[in-house]
């Protein structure tokens, strides 16, 4: 299935300044393509992306019932967060129950910081380690592709996309552990899945990030925001590389996008865009979030081209 790619513009006072192309796909939990923009088999890294079926590897080791997480500790499970006191507490109480010390953290440690707990993958880290722990496996090499850990992770995406897990296409992710290199259309299913409330461990995940926003990002950032005004109605995550993903909570429906020269102001852009026009935020919240998104400056501003096809 191959349409015509969507346009991100930067406009300064009306005139085009940049451009960049992007693709999308809207699909449903049972893999079918809805919508498309570019081309449905476009690969990506899916990159932070991953980390709800990431986390799932903990989840199905037992670790909340065994930690007594709650939706606070999930949601930093999940999350690329900005490193702030919250954020890095959170992490620290995550591995705190598990009778774990920061330093057992294999995430890099940011420049100018101290600890790896305020690195944004640092919740992504603690939950493979709670895993790691649960199995009695090692702790000081979970994050190689090879370990159980990363292995069990492969088995809940080959799953939920079923297909071989072991086909799957791995990368060192810039934090250490792997990530993986699927289809845009597998991304949008994976999404809708996450969205659907039909599998339990999904729907915990799920619930964990749209009632704890803040936890999931920051205050401000794209995922906090949308989560927040959309009332929990939108589970949003962004990944690098211009990588953004959208579901519909409740409905089974998710949205992927890629912007080919991986900007994130124009994933932004373009996740907003189709959330008004597929009716899945009101008008209020969509001019919101434009002020922040939409409208960069005093001269400056996105605006989108094209549309989804069928």
């Amino acid at each position: 299935m191959s349409h015509h790619p969507l346009a991100v513009h930067l406009l300064r006072e009306g005139l085009t300044e940049s451009v960049h192309v992007c693709e999308v796909v809207a699909a449903d939990d049972r893999g079918r393509t809805l919508m498309v923009a570019g081309q449905g088999s476009t690969p990506v890294f899916a990159r932070s992306t991953l980390k709800p079926f990431q986390a799932l590897a903990a989840l199905s080791a037992g670790a909340k019932e065994r930690f007594q997480l709650g939706e606070r500790d999930l949601a930093i499970l999940c999350s690329s967060h900005a490193g702030t006191m919250t954020h890095a507490r959170q992490v620290f109480r995550v591995l705190w129950r598990a009778e774990l010390e920061p330093d057992a953290l294999l995430c890099p440690i940011p420049a100018g910081a101290e600890s790896p707990l305020v690195h944004n993958c640092s919740g992504k880290h603690a939950g493979m380690l709670l895993t790691a722990r649960l199995h009695n496996w090692t702790l000081h090499d979970y994050a190689h592709r090879h370990h159980p850990v990363q292995a069990l992770v492969r088995s809940h995406l080959g799953d939920l996309l079923r297909m071989p897990a072991e086909e799957l296409l791995a990368a060192r992710d810039d934090c250490g552990v792997p990530t993986y290199q699927i289809q845009l259309s597998q991304l949008a299913t994976l999404y809708a899945h996450l969205a659907a409330g039909q599998r339990p461990d999904l729907e915990t995940l799920m619930r964990a990030m749209i009632h704890q926003p803040f936890l999931v990002a920051g205050e401000g950032r794209f995922d906090t925001e949308v989560m927040r005004l959309s009332g929990g109605t939108v589970v949003s995550k962004s990944g690098a590389e211009g990588v953004q993903c959208l579901g519909r909570v409740g409905e089974g429906l998710g949205i992927a996008i890629k912007v080919r020269d991986g900007a994130a102001r124009a994933k932004y852009a373009l996740a907003l865009v189709l959330l008004k026009q597929m009716g899945w935020i009101p008008v209020g919240v969509f001019e919101t979030l434009a002020e922040r998104f939409l409208h960069l400056g005093p001269y400056t501003r996105l605006e989108v081209e094209g549309e989804l096809s069928f």
